[in-house]
């Protein structure tokens, strides 16, 4: 029998994901209760469909390939990925796709879990459908937190939506590989998946309307070029997909501008996320989609959703993570958590209000000056901050140094080392905007860089941080110089 379960929280959080989780615990350390609601696994994308299983199908072949660039240690290799091995793995630090773990972590915690799908019915009231049968009604006393991810967006291609395809889900989880991948898109998951099947034992075509990681300088971007190509993927760039249709083998045909055909065992569409907003009811507290569009949330430095019903009166609606739609990077929305758990905890205790202050202990401000990216390809790229071109349009007088990778810890790192890196600077305050690195293993370069940039060391300063010799951060020192230091 359905029972009708009415429940009071200090807060609710309608995802539980890493960035939920964040929040929750943040907002319990706080004093007050939380309640997360989960339709599927606890833990959310990163923990089974994203960052851990897609490093984990990276990493054997870059640290196959890594020994295979060092002379004494390129003798000894004399095989290829075992893949079984690597999806065995890959399991492992999935936990097999089960979340008791997380959901033990939750109980000890002080997390209450409820599972089902839920959504917003006006202020600070929602309701769940649970998975258990029963629905609940649930009130929150102080918050409301959307903290429900994203998802994939599918290009409209002739066909596409008549075949089965891949998303990123479907290709972490993959229990076999196949003998001929298609990839849809020239971003962070088509090109890391491209090489991770591509060392696995796929013949990988990757086929991207655009450059290959057009996000990124590009001097970077080429050097992944070169090392996807260096792994057999046939690359078609600045290319559009047609159509696609099944054979009668089961394989996919796609039909590229230009006439060209791909044909492939399964197919890849990894053409970017969107924040899933859809179905938890944002258009009861006035935040509805305009002419029929998904809708789209902004949010103030500490989260709190501009727009929704009754929040003037007294702040109770927040967005984190992918669903506030600012920064689509794991990392960066567990960030977001720990400020607006902070933030509403202050509130709640009266101690916050109004917006708080720029890199204050309940804001946001990094995600306009300080994200932190990685491509975890071989060569990696590793980014921080502005690009050059981002910093001249918000008005910095900017200017850039570059260099390639070449010091005395990139040669002994492995043979013919290739690597890119950028400093961008800002003239008037001679502190740095962001930075750029391309090379094997930079991303151990990057929080250096994250560091110089949120703290905004003036490069006199900086110049006295001597690398340790030889590293590959002594590219720091070689940068600094050419500047001018």
């Amino acid at each position: 029998m359905t029972a009708h379960i009415e429940r009071e929280f200090d807060v609710l959080v309608i995802g539980a994901g890493a960035v939920g989780e964040n929040v929750a615990e943040r907002v319990v350390k706080g004093g007050l209760t939380a309640v997360m609601v989960e339709a599927e696994l606890v833990g959310g994308e990163c923990s089974y469909w994203a960052c851990m299983p897609s490093k984990a199908l990276l990493r054997p072949g870059t640290a196959l390939h890594g020994a295979q660039t060092v002379p004494g240690a390129e003798e000894a290799v004399t095989r290829v990925l075992d893949a079984a091995a690597v999806l065995k793995r890959r399991d492992y630090f999935t936990s097999n796709w089960q979340d008791d773990s997380q959901v033990k972590w939750a109980e000890d915690t002080g997390i209450e879990l409820i599972r089902g799908h839920g959504w917003i019915t006006g202020p600070r009231q929602a309701e769940v459908a649970g998975l258990d049968g029963n629905n609940y009604a649930l009130t929150a006393r102080h918050a409301v937190v959307v903290a429900t991810g994203s998802r994939p967006s599918i290009p409209p291609v002739e066909g596409l939506a008549d075949v089965d395809f891949w998303t990123t889900r479907e290709a972490t989880s993959a229990r076999d590989i196949p003998a001929r991948l298609g990839v849809l898109g020239g971003g962070v998951a088509g090109t890391e998946l491209a090489q991770a099947f591509a060392r696995l034992g796929s013949a990988v075509t990757l086929v991207a309307r655009g450059g290959l990681l057009g996000a990124f300088p590009t001097p970077a971007a080429e050097l992944v070029q070169a090392g996807l190509r260096a792994d057999g993927v046939e690359l078609h760039l600045r290319t559009g997909t047609q159509s696609v249709h099944e054979n009668d083998d089961g394989s996919l045909t796609l039909t590229l501008e230009g006439s060209g055909r791909v044909t492939v065992d399964k197919l890849l569409v990894a053409t970017g996320r969107h924040p899933a907003l859809e179905g938890i009811g944002l258009e009861s507290v006035g935040l509805a989609g305009e002419d029929g569009a998904p809708p789209r949330l902004r949010t103030d430095a500490s989260g709190l959703v501009v727009g929704a019903e009754g929040q003037e009166a007294a702040p109770w609606l927040y967005a984190v993570g992918d669903a506030a739609g600012k920064v689509l990077l794991t990392h960066q929305g567990k960030y977001e958590a720990r400020a607006t758990g902070d933030a509403i905890a202050a509130r709640a205790r009266g101690t916050l209000s109004g917006e708080p202050a720029p890199w204050s202990h309940y804001a946001h401000t990094a995600d306009d000056h300080a994200v932190p990216n990685v491509v975890f390809t071989d060569p990696e790229l590793a980014n921080v901050g502005r690009s050059l071109e981002q910093a001249r349009k918000d008005g910095y007088r900017a200017t850039s140094v570059e260099l390639p990778i070449q010091v005395a810890g990139s040669s002994l790192h492995s043979e013919h080392y290739k690597g890119w890196a950028q400093l961008v600077v800002d003239e008037d305050r001679k502190v740095l905007l962001g930075a750029t690195f391309a090379g094997p293993d930079v991303a151990e370069l990057l929080h250096a860089a994250t560091i110089a940039v949120v703290g905004e060391v003036p490069l006199d300063r900086l110049w006295h941080a001597v690398p340790s010799y030889p590293t590959i951060s002594e590219v720091w020192l070689r940068l600094l110089e050419e500047y001018g230091l």
